[in-house]
């Protein structure tokens, strides 16, 4: 299996209270695939499990074990959209009210012709809008 998966799904695999069979499954199914991710999703995950950790949602051993286990999976880090965000991302940002860092999710995915597993609805409504297949991961 090939495809995109946001900062929001890598993020309910680390948070307990996000946890659900759903999740548990596909984070199980993505131990084995290829995920293609743009450049600015290991910051954004790596804030969002800094913020967890100061909103007492994780602890350092989770966060460490967490970092660890993402590092195992087979991830393709995507530069190219970060390098057009000004052709690209911005129109499509603007197109469908998303934020650039979501924006550069729609992109590598309509780019490379692959399923997005996210979490966040507004991403998710833009990608069936434009096309792309979203992975139902909820």
């Amino acid at each position: 299996m090939i495809l995109i998966v946001d900062a929001s799904v890598a993020l309910a695999w680390h948070f307990e209270d996000e946890s659900t069979a759903i999740i548990d499954a596909f984070r199980a199914e993505c131990e084995d695939a290829t995920l293609y991710v743009p450049a600015h999703w290991l910051a954004e995950v790596a804030n969002g499990v800094l913020v967890g950790e100061r909103r007492k949602r994780s602890n350092d051993a989770q966060a460490t074990r967490f970092v660890t286990w993402l590092g195992l999976l087979a991830t393709v880090v995507d530069t190219e959209g970060a390098m057009t965000a000004t052709q690209s991302l911005l129109p499509l940002a603007r197109q469908y009210g998303l934020t650039i860092y979501d924006a550069a999710y729609l992109e590598l995915a309509m780019r490379r012709n692959l399923p997005l597993a996210t979490l966040d609805a507004a991403l998710a409504t833009a990608a069936r809008a434009a096309g792309v297949t979203v992975v139902d991961v909820a």
